[in-house]
């Protein structure tokens, strides 16, 4: 029995029931929707109707353009209703099934996005699919209407045709999960490793756009994983080709629209090259990887600017994303009443009232102006920036930091009057990971302990609200008091890799044991028996017709990607030689493509930056172990195991047989050590030395 009806011309179906935001704004739907589970499945199967599929998120716009002329017209509602199990998924909720049929759709048409809409046979197989459709035919697309009639007319008169098309195209899914034997190019690794650094770096700059920087032109995405890797390629090989292309793209990024100069926080794409009108989504995971870029580039470049970008996004995010309890929610919308950007854009004349006299200096500096610099309002974004700007008018740059600051904090006030946009409150376990690793890593950077100590408070909420007892591991999802659908490889990877940075801003052991645990359970319960790549679901999740393997670097790692490092690093730790084994064979896998397309496989590009030069071990023992060992990670040394202990400690390996005393330092790298340093200079001097690589 359906529990779809109408109360006061109110619609209400069973997405009412859940707790995703996005699924909840679809509860007043006339359509009857479902969310994906047994009970929906088996209407599909017991009615033999078609599974209509409609995947989206709480900040996407475009979702919210097809709710709104198709979603909740009850014409519309009333074809979906008769013809189909309709099934409302939160790809945030359940990527598995994003990435399942997203890949369908893109076999089918040769794109994707979101919303994603596809139809599945009554036994889950998909057979055709699109993104958003039109009310009416326009922009080249049928109406969703006419859509929903000529799919439910296919079925009826080609059912056996219908199912064999979803059928083959379920085996190619299937054969697509053999990674090695379908990427391009992974039969040749003969090329030296220095060979493979060199090709990396000039195939990442193929798309450099050396004006507003970034990579390619519209839309813009930020990706921190290939400006991660230029910082890390200029640290091994001093090319200041690949720190200026880094360093530009940060400063445009933060100088941009896409940055929001008031509160902090980055939106998660440019629509334009210049990274002036941003899709003004804001996303938890973006925040984190662009604290971690920040972080790096402080390192290297000592800049006060990138260490105020630091605490600004981390302002953000605990200002707008943080739960009282110190977890983090997952995103802020792009619309609000209706309307996307409107929180974020100003009329000059509005800023003019608010700021009276300092409104000229400010306009000048944001490029605000009476026409507006997009759809004829204003979104704030530097053109010059500050030191050029103060020294081309002959401002003081105290003076004018003071002013502009005065002002943001005007603006701040006036624009927290406006309705807000929506927040999605639903709280992901390796999103916050990436978060925990990003403010402990700030921690060490800034030397705030303030950070290092939210990031333990986060870690251990984190631990005991997902703690999932049927499976004796994690739960993805949490809400109101409710965890949600078992942890995907994402989780515990982010998790494992958040417990290793936890441990490199506190030295506390308990991490790195919590990191060989979670280790252990993702080898028993996501691994594939006959290939080093894990799978994204859990071996007893049951609910999906192909268990696939990401390993793309997509807006976030690929859980494989994180694992190979995972295991690099906690095969030293442990001295487990067998995860060494499987990480090697996991980047020797992929090492070609990685070399030939690394602005799709950023973190596995960096993975094989090192090989030249071997990781850094580095063990520190002694009364001053934990400051020394502070005063080592000051310093940008990526791709080092730095460990600390203030008398011999025989539980880890690199601590083994390293007298307590005087505090002494420890270097080995490539199977050998050298003898120990007194001091950190010295320590730095030899990593130098035997980092560098020259090109």
């Amino acid at each position: 029995m359906s529990n779809f009806n109408k109360v006061s011309n109110q619609f209400t179906n069973s997405l009412i029931n859940e707790t995703s935001p996005y699924l909840l704004q679809h509860a007043h739907n006339p359509v009857n929707w479902f969310a994906w589970g047994e009970v929906a499945l088996k209407k599909a199967r017991d009615e033999n109707k078609i599974i209509l599929v409609s995947i989206g998120y709480s900040a996407c716009h475009w979702c919210h353009v097809m709710e709104k002329e198709s979603f909740e017209s009850e014409e519309t509602a009333a074809i979906m209703n008769e013809h189909f199990v309709n099934i409302k998924i939160d790809r945030e909720e359940r990527p598995d099934l994003d990435h399942l049929y997203m890949d369908a759709v893109q076999a089918m048409t040769g794109s994707g996005g979101w919303p994603l809409n596809v139809f599945l046979t009554p036994g889950k197989k998909p057979f055709f699919g699109g993104t958003y459709y039109p009310p009416v035919k326009a922009f080249n697309r049928p109406s969703w209407p006419d859509v929903l009639y000529g799919v439910s007319s296919a079925w009826r008169e080609r059912q056996n045709e219908i199912e064999a098309q979803s059928e083959n195209l379920t085996a190619h899914l299937e054969q697509a999960n053999d990674i090695v034997t379908n990427l391009p190019g992974n039969t040749d690794n003969s090329v030296s490793a220095l060979q493979q650094c060199e090709e990396m770096f000039a195939n990442s700059m193929k798309n450099a756009d050396k004006v507003w920087g970034g990579f390619g032109n519209a839309p813009k995405f930020p990706q921190t994983f290939t400006i991660q890797f230029l910082l890390q390629y200029y640290y091994y090989t001093e090319n200041k080709e690949a720190l200026t292309h880094a360093m530009l793209s940060i400063d445009k990024m933060l100088q941009g629209g896409i940055y929001d100069h008031i509160s902090g926080g980055l939106a998660r794409y440019s629509t334009d090259r210049e990274w002036l009108a941003p899709h003004f989504e804001k996303m938890l995971y973006d925040n984190a990887l662009l604290i971690n870029i920040l972080c790096d580039a402080y390192q290297l470049t000592l800049k006060d600017s990138y260490a105020n970008a630091i605490r600004k996004t981390i302002g953000f995010v605990l200002n707008e994303l943080a739960d009282k309890d110190g977890t983090f929610f997952s995103a802020l919308d792009a619309d609000s009443e209706g309307e996307e950007g409107k929180y974020y854009i100003w009329h000059k004349k509005e800023i003019d009232e608010i700021l009276g006299e300092d409104a000229s200096l400010f306009c000048s500096f944001f490029n605000v102006t009476e026409n507006g610099n997009w759809e004829g309002k204003n979104i704030l974004r530097v053109l010059l920036p500050s030191n050029d700007f103060v020294q081309e008018r002959g401002i003081d740059k105290a003076v004018f930091e003071e002013v502009i600051n005065a002002c943001l904090q005007k603006l701040s006030a006036k624009r927290n009057q406006r309705i807000r946009p929506g927040l999605d409150d639903k709280i992901i376990l390796s999103w916050n990971a990436l978060m925990i690793k990003a403010m402990a890593r700030a921690a060490v950077v800034l030397q705030d302990t303030s950070y290092y100590k939210m990031a333990e408070e986060s870690f251990t909420v984190i631990e005991k609200h997902f703690c999932n007892t049927e499976h004796a591991g994690l739960f993805h999802t949490y809400k109101n008091g409710i965890a949600k659908y078992p942890g995907f490889l994402d989780d515990y990877a982010f998790m494992i890799n958040a417990c290793i940075q936890m441990y490199h801003t506190t030295y506390k052991t308990v991490y790195l044991n919590r990191a060989k645990d979670y280790c252990h359970y993702v080898i028993e319960n996501f691994s594939d028996d006959e290939e080093v790549f894990f799978y994204f679901t859990h071996k007893k999740q049951s609910d999906i017709v192909v268990r696939k393997k990401e390993i793309y670097d997509g807006a976030t790692p690929s859980g494989n990607s994180i694992m190979a490092e995972n295991l690099s690093v906690l095969s030293v730790i442990f001295d487990e030689k067998a995860w060494a084994q499987r990480s090697a064979k996991m980047l020797t896998s992929l090492t070609s493509t990685v070399v030939k397309y690394p602005g799709s496989f950023g973190i596995w590009a960096c993975q094989i930056l090192p090989k030249p030069a071997g990781l850094n071990e580095i063990a520190v023992v002694g009364k001053n172990a934990l400051s020394v060992a502070n005063e080592i990670s000051l310093n940008f040394l990526p791709h080092s195991i730095i460990m600390a202990s203030l008398t011999e400690n025989c539980e880890f390996p690199m601590l083994t047989n390293k007298p307590a005393g005087s505090t002494l330092i420890y270097l080995c790298k490539n199977y050998s050590c050298s003898l120990p340093h007194l001091t950190v200079n010295s320590l730095l001097k030899e990593i130098i030395k035997s980092t560098k690589i020259r090109i």
